[in-house]
């Protein structure tokens, strides 16, 4: 694969938010797993929205393996973080999305960890559900869990995490990323499609849905949809409205296991 050097003029970040930075670069624990080939090295010239970046020669890169909280909080971030520094591009596919812009993980120079995990750190940014590598989402999952459990950034609120007893409340979010927790009464397959239930009326409450193609994924992962019934999840992914508010299911990643029935 071809590797780009790109260089442009310096422009200095806020001093108090380059100290964070330092600590970034610094502590590589979080996610060593997106640790992946190396697709474009260049310094960064501006912070175009909350999940892209222009670099010198005006390739516009977008942060893969997340999905943004909070548009304004995550754009000043990236812009104090990344202006005017040198970033390591890794990805496993450099195939530009509709809008030109490369998917990657950007490391900053003689970082360990991408962007991505500070984002996540802040609770600024949630991990995407399009993740495949298994060792990257859970690299990416450990800096969530921490701004979680801090209540840092949109953990803060207590509605970023929708219950599934609450179809109303999950299908005024169709058409956006949302996190759902709850636990699954029962499971049955119409057709090629196996639906995870979160309530009794079909046409109205909350459901996963996992066309038959997909199974044998989350059953070589320990878990087939028949398991999980009676067992509290959490799942991430886009709201449908097919009837009742959906949740496809397209990746092993999109499920955590919950403690207790």
């Amino acid at each position: 694969m071809q590797v780009l050097s790109m260089r442009i003029l310096l422009t200095p970040a806020r001093s108090a938010l380059l100290a964070c930075a330092t600590l970034f670069a610094c502590d590589q624990g979080h996610a060593a797993g997106c640790n992946f080939e190396i697709q474009g090295e260049g310094r960064v010239a501006a912070v175009v929205d909350a999940r892209s970046l222009r670099l010198g020669d005006g390739r516009e890169v977008k942060l893969a393996g997340i999905e943004v909280a909070d548009r304004a909080k995550a754009a000043a971030a990236l812009s104090a973080l990344l202006v005017g520094r040198e970033v390591t591009l890794r990805g496993q596919d450099d195939t530009p999305d509709r809008y030109g812009r490369q998917p990657a993980y950007a490391f900053l120079d003689g970082s360990g960890k991408p962007v991505q995990s500070e984002l996540l750190r802040q609770g600024l940014a949630l991990v995407s559900s399009e993740i495949a590598d298994k060792d990257c989402a859970t690299a990416l999952m450990a800096a969530e869990a921490e701004a979680r459990t801090a209540r840092s950034g949109t953990w803060a609120e207590s509605t970023v995490i929708k219950n599934a007893e609450s179809p109303d409340d999950i299908l005024a979010g169709i058409g956006r990323f949302t996190v759902v927790e709850g636990r699954v009464l029962s499971v049955r397959q119409a057709g090629a499609t196996t639906y995870l239930n979160f309530g009794r009326n079909w046409t109205r409450d909350f459901a996963l849905t996992i066309s038959r193609r997909i199974v044998p994924a989350f059953e070589a992962a320990g878990l087939a949809p028949k398991s999980l019934e009676n067992r509290r999840i959490r799942v991430r992914g886009w709201v449908e409205a097919r009837r009742g508010p959906r949740i496809e299911l397209l990746r092993v990643g999109q499920i955590e296991l919950l403690g207790g029935n």
